[in-house]
């Protein structure tokens, strides 16, 4: 939570300075530059980078990535101050982001190992809503000090280093974890050989670990569909706001309530006696659903639907970890989980690239809202064809 809440008002503050600056403009092309340059390098990289979760003390793993971000969160506060450009901005932003992905997919795989696994369905639920309720606290947090110290690289710069303090409370958790608390197992299915040649066939072990595991790959078919969906919305919510009136103050406000709305959403969401598969058949299919009245490209409407599109979207990811948690090895987990992470922002990254292609300048595309249903329906489908393979261990 402490990760978590650091890391929603970082991403906030990142998203004023760069999308809601005064001194910026921001067409679709742009938008969908700067998520690209933050999130799709690490989302290749991931999953070889993954394997060290695999190999090495999950425990030094959550306190090294952590002291890096400290380290790149002072140096991008800095690089705001003294109004270096925003390449330098960027390069430090994309390494702090990986770090960030790091962590996430660390605890995400440590999990099974701070709680009876009759219970990680249920802990998954509870971690993944304080996860989201702690990132929906940090980005709205964000708004108390811009209102006091502005909108401009100064202001965010105040915002940045201000984020440290959550970052490093959850550096100081993170020391209590016991040496190999956390795993990995050194099981029969670890791979073995140097750090070199785990790192380098990372992806490899993950992708197949994936396919081998047919409750995995069902459900992060629909996961990559819902992020597709995502990434429209997003993009579309973005530029509509970005062209109000006062697009600097009340156009970030919006944003963030539009983003908050689905991360509150993704708190309510649980899979408790429906079973794996049947949960993320029944929410695809209602996503499909929800996403019809946003086409109408009303603000409120838009809101509403994020909120519920949250609720289904994390109905989906709790089902995808739970099937990694559950039906992959200890060894291999760190590897599944970092191709999740990496799915999860690619399916997001192309998705908003191809729509800033397409969309014009003022966002008003209803047919690439209406769209998003399609993608929704491609997600269901692919879902239940691979996961009625694995049916009987989802319901186990």
């Amino acid at each position: 939570m402490a990760s978590q809440f650091g890391d929603g008002l970082f991403q906030a503050t990142l998203a004023g300075a760069l999308l809601f600056n005064p001194d910026r403009a921001a067409d679709p092309m742009a938008i969908a530059r700067a998520f690209a340059v933050l999130f799709l390098p690490y989302s290749l990289l991931g999953p070889f980078a993954g394997a060290l979760m695999d190999r090495w003390d999950r425990r030094l793993v959550l306190v090294g990535a952590t002291v890096g971000r400290l380290i790149l969160i002072a140096a991008i506060g800095t690089i705001l101050a003294v109004g270096a450009g925003d390449v330098p901005l960027l390069i430090g932003a994309l390494l702090a982001n990986g770090l960030a992905r790091f962590v996430v997919s660390g605890l995400s795989a440590s999990l099974p190992h701070v709680v009876p696994r009759e219970q990680v369905v249920t802990m998954n639920s509870v971690a993944i809503a304080s996860g989201a309720i702690a990132a929906f606290l940090g980005a709205n947090f964000m708004l108390v000090p811009r209102f006091f110290v502005g909108a401009g690289d100064g202001g965010a710069s105040v915002i940045v280093f201000i984020t440290i303090i959550p970052i490093s409370i959850a550096l100081l958790l993170s020391f209590r974890f016991g040496s190999r608390v956390l795993g990995p197992d050194d099981t029969r299915r670890a791979i073995h050989g140097s750090a070199v040649y785990a790192v380098i066939t990372g992806w490899l072990h993950g992708a197949r670990t994936v396919a081998q595991r047919p409750t995995v790959a069902a459900t992060l078919s629909g996961l990559a569909a819902h992020r597709m969906v995502v990434g429209v919305n997003s993009l579309v919510m973005l530029v509509l706001v970005h062209h109000l009136p006062v697009p600097a103050a009340g156009g970030l406000g919006i944003a963030l309530l539009f983003f908050a709305a689905a991360g509150l959403g993704g708190f309510l969401a649980n899979v408790r006696r429906w079973g794996r598969y049947a949960t993320a058949n029944g929410a695809l299919t209602v996503a499909a659903i929800i996403q019809i009245p946003g086409a109408g490209l009303r603000l409120p409407v838009m809101v509403v639907c994020g909120f519920l599109l949250g609720v289904a979207g994390q109905m989906v990811k709790l089902c995808a970890d739970s099937a990694i948690q559950m039906d992959v090895d200890d060894a291999l987990r760190g590897h599944v989980f970092a191709v999740q992470d990496a799915l999860f922002w690619v399916a997001f990254i192309v998705s908003i690239t191809v729509a800033a292609a397409f969309i014009p300048d003022d966002g008003r595309a209803p047919m690439f809202v209406l769209f998003g249903s399609v993608l929704y329906l491609i997600g269901l489908a692919t879902h239940s064809i691979l996961g009625r393979r694995g049916q009987p261990v989802n319901n186990r």
